[in-house]
């Protein structure tokens, strides 16, 4: 039964949390994006108007839930903004794929057309929400759920790297940093899924995701300052332009999502692995 007293200490609350922020910052994202074509295509606002909508509906929600026991009500609001979510990306995905791919079919035209994969953002958090109402909160396998969906995120983020800094043939050396970083944390939060671990490795996967939230945060410093110093006079224009200055902050934002599913697992696993007996001899 909910406490509103502990709200804060719920699992469950703080992954919708973590949605609800996620697709109101979609917001300036989705903004920024299509502003290179100053929304040529009317389904373009679609996105914009869904990130505009979702989060009060969402955090209404959330609050009759933990004030009026209201879970019903939570739970459809839940699977009516989620499943709206998920096919908003996939639908997106086409969108973007079309707009070179299905012309021309070649890598070349994956790495510099519209970002393909982008829109999946928003099937990913169609996804938390759904899971978050079907899984057992209490469960093993709801902290698992929440690790394998942000283990796509970091996949998607390896896929975004290489991409978008193949577009200028990985010019600069620090290019190659989220690249590397990003496949490290693949490995190994990966590595919870293929065999049996521990607390220490936890802690060792914990660790790794520091160093993800240190690479976002230099990534958007460099982006940030390379369109601070952009070709035009206009610095709106180079932010539309130039570097996408909020990429890099889908690793610690990403980060935050495997924290705390491993912050959740932590306590369905033994510390330390069991000590076989002696032999004989």
């Amino acid at each position: 039964m909910p406490n509103p007293n502990k709200w804060y200490q719920e699992s469950y609350v703080l992954l919708e949390a973590f949605v609800i922020v996620n697709i109101s910052f979609l917001i300036l994202d989705i903004y920024l994006a299509h502003s290179v074509n100053r929304f040529h295509h009317e389904a373009e606002y679609i996105p914009l108007w869904f990130s505009l909508i979702s989060p009060p509906l969402l955090l209404a929600g959330v609050v009759l839930d933990q004030r009026f026991r209201f879970t019903a009500v939570w739970r459809d609001i839940g699977h009516l903004v989620g499943w709206c979510s998920i096919t908003i990306g996939l639908i997106g995905v086409l969108f973007h794929l079309d707009s070179r791919f299905f012309h021309e079919r070649t890598v070349k035209s994956l790495v510099y057309a519209a970002p393909f994969a982008a829109p999946l953002a928003y099937t990913g958090l169609g996804l938390l929400l759904i899971m978050n109402r079907m899984v057992d909160r209490h469960s093993e396998e709801w902290p698992r759920w929440v690790l394998l969906l942000g283990l796509g995120g970091i996949f998607g983020n390896f896929i975004f790297s290489l991409t978008d800094h193949a577009q200028n043939g990985f010019y600069h050396w620090t290019e190659w940093i989220p690249v590397v970083s990003s496949a490290l944390a693949v490995g190994f939060l990966m590595t919870i899924f293929v065999t049996p671990v521990t607390r220490r490795f936890v802690a060792l996967c914990a660790i790794v995701l520091v160093v993800q939230v240190l690479v976002g945060l230099l990534g958007f410093a460099l982006h940030t300052r390379a369109n601070l110093r952009g070709p035009s006079p206009d610095a709106f224009d180079n932010f539309v332009f130039g570097a996408p200055a909020l990429a890099p902050m889908l690793f610690p934002n990403l980060s935050l999502l495997c924290g705390l599913g491993l912050w959740v697992l932590r306590d369905h696993l033994p510390a330390s692995e069991p000590t076989l007996p002696a032999s004989a001899g």
